[in-house]
């Protein structure tokens, strides 16, 4: 047992969950093998509690580290920053540089409001598009956080979130009388999200994700736009995820689609905390109507980070090489797929590339030994790569020399039916479930 695992065995007996963050729990990788806990991080190298080096390409942070952990130039901003002081009786004149910079590269809108999580500014752009519309009915498709508004879509059916990339997650502590406010519709399904629309009259706000493993389609973003239109209804584009990874901004930019509300989050501060809330004017304008308010949305650094980091992915054209990269990962999967008969398939987002394997059921289990073989040879995996700025096509042939030997490995283990005994560890899963010993 490592220490990371001995580490975490402490943890869920006095962290409920054993940490904050569901993407970060052992079991979504190898249980028994997982590090768990670093000490150090720089560029995509991450070290374990035992001194062990790891090329990270995996999560990245959760997304966070778009230019690749302990950035330099984003530290160096900090740390002047916290010399300064951070939060003090007075406000930080960065949150009015970096409203600005938001509205240079969301040119159609005219208001920001600032947050530190992507959940809590998932909260307050819903609080105001509802406040705006004077409607309580939110229509979404996808992943938006943890707060009440969005799990209350599985009280009226405990699967209405499956779909949305978690299953299994519970309403319970949420209000009763939450239950119909928040209904799914399917991503890039334009008969499911007109019969949604049409059989919810009062729905007033729809949400979805700027994209995830795969691009909205034209025909899917227009029908969004028309029907938002004809009903008054405010759509809020959660490029949490998304954001700053095809464009210099979001997503939806490169499709030509106006939404009223865009929120950004994860990379905008390139680890640091600090999320924003960017809209049309007369809509944020009644954000003043609406009691939105945190000491600690007022702090110093994130704002810094946030200015830091926007300045560095606009002068080097930062998602230029993301989507380069990812799509030179994608072909080399899909070719040494191709090379083991390996039923596998890529997804279309580049700066945030995946494979999905054919094989049912078995899926998560030859997942699982992937991450095994790989962790062996000095990776952290999965079946997704946030690609960053610190992913260079050297480290990354390095990781398909080796991702070579595992899908032999794999494609051998499947044509024996000997993946399981194979297999160090309990087989991983994305499901919410209680973690306790």
């Amino acid at each position: 047992m490592n220490s990371g695992q001995k580490l975490w065995r402490e943890a869920i007996k006095i962290i409920p969950g054993g940490n904050g963050l569901l993407s970060k729990r052992p079991s979504r990788y190898g249980a028994d093998i997982w590090p768990t806990y670093f000490s150090k991080a720089k560029g995509c190298k991450i070290w374990d509690l035992d001194g062990n080096e790891y090329i990270d390409m995996a999560q990245s942070g959760v997304g966070s580290a778009i230019l690749g952990y302990s950035d330099d130039d984003i530290n160096e901003a900090v740390i002047q920053a916290i010399h300064k002081g951070i939060n003090t009786t007075l406000n930080a004149p960065e949150e009015v540089e970096l409203a600005k910079k938001l509205l240079e590269v969301n040119p159609t809108m005219g208001g920001v409001k600032f947050a530190r999580g992507g959940g809590e500014a998932m909260s307050i752009a819903v609080r105001i598009a509802r406040a705006y519309t004077n409607k309580d009915i939110v229509a979404f498709s996808g992943y938006h956080g943890w707060t009440d508004w969005y799990l209350a879509a599985n009280l009226s059916s405990k699967s209405n979130l499956d779909e949305h990339l978690l299953s299994g997650l519970s309403p319970v502590g949420l209000p009763k009388g939450l239950s119909g406010t928040c209904i799914p519709f399917k991503y890039n399904d334009v008969e499911n999200f007109l019969k949604v629309i049409s059989n919810n009259p009062k729905i007033g706000v729809i949400v979805l994700e700027g994209a995830r493993y795969d691009f909205p389609t034209k025909d899917f973003l227009k029908t969004i736009d028309v029907e938002s239109k004809k009903k008054g209804i405010v759509v809020i584009v959660d490029e949490i995820t998304s954001g700053w990874r095809v464009s210099e901004s979001g997503v939806y930019r490169i499709f030509d689609f106006n939404p009223d509300i865009a929120v950004y989050g994860k990379a905008l501060g390139n680890g640091f905390a600090i999320s924003a809330v960017v809209g049309k004017k007369n809509i944020m304008s009644v954000a003043e109507d609406s009691f939105i308010s945190s000491t600690m949305w007022t702090e110093r650094v994130g704002f810094v980070a946030g200015l830091a980091t926007i300045n560095k992915l606009l002068k080097y054209n930062v998602h230029k090489q993301l989507i380069e990269i990812g799509d030179y990962i994608g072909k080399n999967w899909l070719s040494l797929a191709k090379k083991y008969n390996l039923k596998l398939s890529v997804t279309d987002y580049k700066p945030l590339i995946g494979f999905k394997l054919g094989y049912g059921k078995d899926n998560d289990s030859i997942i699982s030994l992937f991450i095994q073989e790989m962790l062996s040879r000095g990776y952290l995996v999965s079946s997704n790569v946030y690609v960053t700025f610190s992913h260079t096509k050297e480290i990354v042939d390095r990781y398909l020399k080796d991702v070579d030997e595992v899908f032999y490995i794999l494609s051998k283990a499947i044509e024996s039916s000997s993946v399981l005994k194979k297999l160090n560890t309990e087989i991983r899963s994305d499901a919410f479930k209680i973690e306790s010993l």
